[in-house]
């Protein structure tokens, strides 16, 4: 088992996860305009589920999904990090950034700094040669960030997300990549 890293920012602070993180977490991941794009909000069970499987990745490999809290402000105000994508598209496998913040912490520019430094990381400390960002087709909000924080989008990369069923509006999605 690893130790998980910690990243700072001027702002924030990339951090393993406390147990106190939990009932935010419950709380961002059942307000649907936080989950408006994935396929819905949790219940407490499945988000302190998901927080489980976010803690055993960080420290099976030191790297992953971090909690985020704001430096002298709230302790905990979501995730950012890198997350393995194995599921079957013309891009994978490959190590995607990710986010999810509550929607206090919206229009702060708290995701793309946090990022900017988790994509560092990768680069840097896991010598990735590429970091890929995807998102639902209508997530304007996430593409914005994508954008802001340099990657790049070519609609033939367009593709249907295979984790979810035929026909499911949040299926059409969109690939944003960034290279080193």
């Amino acid at each position: 088992m690893v130790t998980a890293r910690q990243l700072r920012t001027e702002r924030l602070v990339l951090r393993d996860w406390r147990d106190s993180d939990l009932a935010p977490f419950a709380a961002l991941n059942a307000d649907p305009d936080v989950m408006q794009h994935f396929r819905g909000t949790l219940t407490r069970a499945e988000s302190d589920a998901f927080a489980a499987r976010i803690r055993a990745n960080l420290h099976q490999d030191g790297w992953g999904l971090w909690a985020v809290e704001v430096i002298g402000g709230e302790p905990f105000i979501g995730f950012v990090g890198l997350a393995r994508q194995t599921f079957e598209a013309h891009f994978t496998p490959a190590v995607e950034v990710g986010w999810r913040l509550a929607k206090a912490a919206w229009g702060r520019g708290y995701a793309p700094e946090a990022a900017r430094a988790v994509i560092e990381f990768g680069f840097a400390e896991l010598g990735l040669t590429e970091i890929v960002s995807i998102t639902t087709a209508g997530n304007a909000k996430s593409r914005r960030v994508m954008q802001k924080i340099g990657m790049t989008y070519e609609p033939a990369d367009d593709f249907e997300y295979p984790l979810l069923e035929e026909g499911h509006p949040l299926r059409p999605s969109v690939l944003y990549r960034l290279r080193r």
